[in-house]
């Protein structure tokens, strides 16, 4: 009975130590004796030979890898900070534990490095125009060695570009000057616009000389309306040569009217 029991004990320590749980975004590889085994365990419940056989889990999920921020200097000799984030995930297991002593590390250190060449090959304008392109151009850089690894590279952000104090005054001073530049000259052509405009109105106007008398008295009704004020109006000449003839027609009548109509009135009287 004692032997039975001890029996069960040692096999339920045994199926203990055997016993191993796997996760659905995991895989098991089994060292047999330091050899790996070639068969790779999948999620669920999996045994293996205590003392004999170690299993490592390597994990499949896409992981978030930070790159600390990088001091470079560019092509066109500014210097900057660079940092980037990196989205990458194990495709072999395999290679991922065989071929490379720690995978995350070695993706860290090639991110470092490329995001240090990206910077000396690229100038500050694009540095903060053009990140799509620059983007891709360190995936690429960082998916070719890891593709040995047996590790494959979503993405690569860069999420932020630091300039010294210097530059950032340099750069808004340069931006107030180009929008002062874009004022003047959209000013200047609404002027040239302007005048051309008036140029065609005068030549309209000068073919129609009434035309212009409306249009000063259109400007007189305008300046009126909007307070109470003395206007001084230019008279026109055509004008006053109309009310000099009629005050010299009276002038030119006959004298002997004037004297026959007092006649009349004294024989009446």
């Amino acid at each position: 009975m004692v032997l039975l029991i001890f029996l069960v004990v040692l096999a339920i320590v045994g199926l203990s130590a055997s016993a191993r749980i796997v996760r659905q975004y995991e895989r098991g590889l089994v060292f047999r004796l330091g050899r790996l085994r070639e068969a790779t365990r999948g999620p669920g419940l999996c045994m293996i030979v205590p003392a004999v056989d170690r299993m490592q889990r390597v994990s499949l999920q896409i992981v978030t890898l930070p790159v600390p921020a990088q001091d470079g200097i560019t092509r066109d000799n500014v210097t900057v900070t660079v940092d980037a984030v990196v989205y990458f995930r194990v495709v072999d297991p395999v290679r991922a534990v065989v071929n490379v002593q720690d995978y995350m590390f070695a993706v860290l250190q090639v991110a470092q490095t490329s995001l240090r060449s990206i910077i000396g090959k690229s100038d500050l304008d694009e540095l903060l125009t053009n990140r799509e392109r620059l983007n891709q151009g360190l995936e690429v850089m960082i998916d070719s060695p890891a593709i040995e690894w047996g590790v494959h590279i979503d993405r690569v952000e860069i999420k932020d570009v630091s300039l010294p104090e210097s530059m950032k005054r340099s750069m808004s001073r340069q931006a107030e000057a180009e929008r002062e530049r874009r004022a003047r000259i959209i000013t200047a052509d609404g002027e040239l616009q302007a005048s051309r405009k008036l140029a065609d109105a005068a030549a309209a106007m000068g073919q129609t000389p009434t035309a212009l008398q409306l249009r000063l008295l259109e400007t007189v009704v305008e300046v009126a309306a909007e307070k109470n004020s003395t206007v001084v109006l230019p008279f026109p000449v055509e004008l006053l040569r109309f009310l000099d003839h009629q005050a010299q027609a009276p002038a030119a009548e006959p004298p002997g009217t004037e004297l026959s109509v007092t006649r009349s009135h004294v024989q009446a009287a």
